[in-house]
């Protein structure tokens, strides 16, 4: 991957949605609502304060919660990512 976040910035690929049904009908992906959860990719060296360099609370694996409307998104080799602050990581989840 040739994406390597700045800062205290976190790559992280969403879940995939789920097919949603109710009763017989599908919902279409227009209605769906986005995930809030996803997989961190890559992590950026963390941010700067004081002049010390404090390092991120989340790694590479970590499953996390982040806000609904927080990030950016991009598409990287045909995969959807977003890029967030880590200050919009609500949790980790284990």
């Amino acid at each position: 991957m040739a994406i390597k976040p700045l800062g205290d910035r976190v790559l992280i690929k969403p879940q995939d949605a789920t097919e949603e049904k109710v009763g017989s009908l599908y919902v279409p992906d227009t209605a769906k609502e986005k995930p809030q959860e996803g997989t961190v990719e890559a992590v950026g060296a963390g941010k700067t304060e004081d002049g010390k360099l404090i390092a991120p609370e989340v790694k590479v694996g970590d499953r996390v919660l982040y806000g609904k409307y927080s990030g950016t998104e991009i598409k990287q080799d045909g995969k959807e990512y977003l890029i967030v602050r880590e200050s919009d990581i609500l949790a980790v989840i284990s």
